[in-house]
């Protein structure tokens, strides 16, 4: 694996750890939860987020990628993580990507599925259940962990003003 991937797969598992700091001690409403004006549920942007990722996978493997909708929120989690681990493979054995560069898939289905992320995190707050922030320099980010099983923050911050009171 050249620099590049090592670089690709160490994003994938800011992925996880980011998404699952999102996911994290959720309330058991959360993946249903409507914030208005056809947002997408959280179920619904995670069956999004691994649609994309399949979609990058066909960079490596060919064909296309079209998912149906899982009916719990824990199996959508669990697709989820697993199409990491896939892109993780293709990385770590060098698999050539089919009319893409690293840069490519970084600044399109990569950046788009952590911007995702960022959304899970977002609705949390809307939802009333907050995510409390972290530095994440030192966050325990392993290429190796993919999964949902993420470490918990190093670094969370002692304050934070939109902390449920």
């Amino acid at each position: 694996m050249d620099d590049q991937g090592s670089m690709l797969r160490h994003f994938l598992a800011a992925i996880a750890y980011r998404t699952q700091k999102a996911l994290r001690d959720a309330p058991a409403t959360f993946a249903d939860f409507e914030a208005g004006n056809q947002v997408r549920t959280p179920h619904q942007l995670l069956a999004h987020m691994d649609s994309v990722l399949g979609y990058a996978v066909t960079y490596f493997e060919g064909g296309s990628y079209r998912n149906a909708p899982l009916p719990s929120f824990a199996d959508e989690v669990q697709r989820f993580h697993g199409k990491l681990e896939t892109l993780a493979r293709h990385l770590e054995a060098g698999t050539a990507m089919i009319d893409t560069s690293p840069q490519q898939m970084l600044q399109g289905p990569f950046s788009d599925v952590m911007s995702h992320a960022g959304q899970l995190a977002l609705l949390r707050r809307l939802a009333g259940s907050p995510v409390a922030p972290e530095n994440f320099i030192v966050a325990e980010i392993d290429p190796d962990n993919l999964g949902p099983q993420q470490p918990a923050p190093v670094s969370p911050d002692a304050e934070w003003p939109e902390r449920p009171r």
